[in-house]
């Protein structure tokens, strides 16, 4: 019988951080929860990342995520933006860090590649792919939550190559 991966796909953010919850046995895929975790703009930045993590911690507890694959961040011109991201990120991964889930990053192109097949796919050729292999009547929006889920695909066809299983192999024996 084939063992049921549960994994938290994450799209990082300050202001919207979109979450998906995915079951993954064999080749089957099972939707368990979808959403974003948003963040008011008045809000004080430091009280932002703070919500992000007592929300995801109680997330995280209540689905018990087994993996949290979240996107490699990739900027080239804001900068200020790049480093209120990185530091939303930290947030994210210490939460999961302190809930013994196990953390694995995946660039734009892996996950375009692993979802769509061709790492150059537009957002919204992944957002229909996303919809189609997870069997969902519509794209989840805002956009930050379908790019989780897909986000979550990337980790549970990764995990099973023999680079993943290497690299699940590794985290189990820290």
């Amino acid at each position: 019988m084939a063992k049921t991966m549960r994994i938290i796909g994450i799209d990082p953010g300050y202001a919207i951080v979109g979450y998906g919850v995915l079951d993954y046995t064999g080749s089957r895929f099972g939707v368990v929860e979808y959403g974003a975790v948003t963040t008011p703009s008045q809000m004080p930045f430091e009280r932002r990342l703070e919500y992000i993590y007592d929300t995801l911690d109680v997330l995280i507890k209540r689905l018990s995520p087994q993996y949290m694959s979240i996107e490699k961040l990739f900027f080239t011109t804001n900068q200020k933006t790049a480093i209120d991201v990185s530091q939303a990120r930290g947030v994210i991964q210490l939460c999961a860090t302190k809930n013994n889930v196990g953390v694995f990053e995946y660039t734009p192109l892996q996950v375009k590649q692993s979802v769509v097949g061709y790492g150059k796919a537009e957002k919204k050729q992944v957002q229909i792919m996303t919809k189609t292999l997870l069997n969902l009547e519509s794209i989840p929006k805002p956009d930050d939550t379908a790019d989780a889920l897909a986000i979550a695909i990337c980790h549970a066809h990764s995990a099973f190559s023999s680079f993943g299983a290497g690299r699940l192999m590794n985290l189990k024996t820290r």
